[in-house]
C-alpha cells in the first residue's frame, strides 16, 4: 500500500511559524511535527510572501493559499467569454450584482450569480496575492473604516427649516418622481468638495466641482442644477443639517431637513456617494479635474443599472419619467 499523505492543517502551520521564527532548521520543524524535511521545505516554499518585508511565513496567509489552490474554480473559471464579459462591466465599475442583474435581463435567463462573482474575486485575490484584484469590487474596502464622534447640530441656526416628517407622504416610498436629496463629497484637500444632486425615483444623480461650501453659493447652483426641470419634477430637495444649505429658501422649490445626526434619512444620496467613491477616493485631488471630467464620471453612474430599478438605468428611468411629463402636458389639438 501506499504511504497516506495528510494536509498540514492550522495548528502545525502555527507551530512552523513559531519554530521558524525561533531560528529552528528545516530538519528541526519536521522532526518537531514528525514530518519529512521535504513537506516542510515545500510548504514554506509555496506559502512564504516575496519582498523584503514578505519574506516571513504566516500560518494565516498558508492557510489562505491552500484553500484558494483547493478551489476547483467556477464557470468563471472555465469560460474565458462570460469571464471578460464579467471583468470588463466590473471594470466599467458596475457591481456583481449589477452585472448578474443586467446579463439576466439581456439573455432572458440567469447567466451567473453574484456570490459567484464575489466568490471568483476574492479567489483570485488569494491565489495570486495581488490586492489590485479589489477595484473590481465596490468601493474595494478592505475593512470598514472609523466612524467619528457625534458634536453638535447647527439646525436650530437655520432659518425656515421644515423638519423631514413634515415631507408629503409621497416622496417615502419613491413612487412619485420630482424628489431630491442633496449633499456634498468631501476629500483629504481641505475645502475640496463635490456637489451631489440626486432625484429619489430614478435615482439620477447630478455632480457639480464647486470652489467653496458657502451657503449662497451652494443655493445658487443648486437653483442652476434644477431650474430647466418642468415644475412637475420639482416637487422638494432634502438635506442635512450643514450650514451649507442654510440658503435653501433661496432656491425655489419646498426643502426638508433631516433630523439632527440623522443623515441616513436622505439614504439616497448617501448610497449614491458611496458608489461614486469608487471613481473619487478621498484622496482625489480636485484640482487635477476638471468639471467635464466630473460630468464624465456622473454619465457612467447613471448609465450603470441598478437593481432596485429592475435593472434599468437611471438615465434610462429618468428619461422615461421626463418622455411621459412632457407627453402628458402637450396642449392639446384644436380641432
Amino acid at each position: 500500500m501506499g504511504r497516506h499523505y495528510d494536509q498540514l492543517g492550522v495548528e502545525e502551520r502555527c507551530e512552523i511559524a513559531r519554530l521558524r521564527a525561533s531560528g529552528a532548521s528545516i530538519r528541526q520543524v519536521a522532526a518537531a511535527l514528525d514530518r519529512a524535511p521535504s513537506s516542510i521545505c515545500r510548504e514554506l516554499k509555496r506559502n512564504t510572501g516575496s519582498g523584503l518585508k514578505a519574506q516571513i511565513y504566516k500560518p494565516g496567509h498558508a492557510q489562505d493559499q491552500t484553500s484558494a489552490r483547493r478551489w476547483s474554480g467556477s464557470r468563471l473559471e472555465r469560460d474565458t467569454a462570460l469571464r471578460e464579459q464579467v471583468l470588463a462591466a466590473l471594470a466599467k465599475g458596475w457591481s456583481p450584482e449589477q452585472v448578474s442583474g443586467r446579463l439576466k435581463q439581456e439573455q432572458g435567463q440567469a447567466v451567473i450569480g453574484h456570490e459567484s462573482i464575489y466568490r471568483f474575486i476574492y479567489a483570485q485575490l488569494k491565489r495570486t496575492n495581488d490586492r489590485a484584484w479589489r477595484h473590481y469590487l465596490p468601493q474595494a474596502r478592505a475593512k470598514r473604516g472609523r466612524r467619528g464622534r457625534r458634536g453638535g447640530s447647527p439646525a436650530s441656526f437655520i432659518q425656515h427649516r421644515v423638519a423631514l416628517s413634515q415631507r408629503p407622504a409621497d416622496a417615502l416610498p419613491r413612487l412619485q418622481p420630482g424628489h431630491w436629496e442633496a449633499d456634498f463629497m468631501l476629500f483629504s484637500t481641505y475645502g475640496q468638495s463635490v456637489l451631489v444632486l440626486h432625484e429619489r425615483t430614478s435615482r439620477l444623480t447630478a455632480l457639480v466641482k464647486t470652489k467653496t461650501r458657502k451657503a449662497s453659493p451652494t443655493a445658487k447652483t443648486l437653483k442652476g442644477l434644477l431650474s430647466p426641470l418642468p415644475p412637475s419634477l420639482k416637487q422638494s430637495l432634502t438635506f442635512d443639517n450643514g450650514t451649507e444649505f442654510a440658503e435653501h429658501y433661496r432656491i425655489g422649490l419646498d426643502t426638508y431637513f433631516c433630523d439632527p445626526h440623522a443623515p441616513w434619512q436622505k439614504g439616497g444620496v448617501e448610497n449614491a456617494i458611496g458608489r461614486i467613491r469608487r471613481f473619487l477616493p478621498r484622496k482625489t485631488d480636485l484640482l487635477g479635474l476638471t468639471q467635464e471630467q466630473i460630468c464624465a464620471i456622473a454619465r457612467t453612474y447613471n448609465h450603470t443599472p441598478r437593481q432596485c430599478l429592475d435593472f434599468l438605468t437611471p438615465a434610462e428611468v429618468f428619461s422615461r419619467v421626463l418622455h411621459f411629463k412632457r407627453e402628458s402636458t402637450f396642449p392639446p389639438s384644436r380641432e
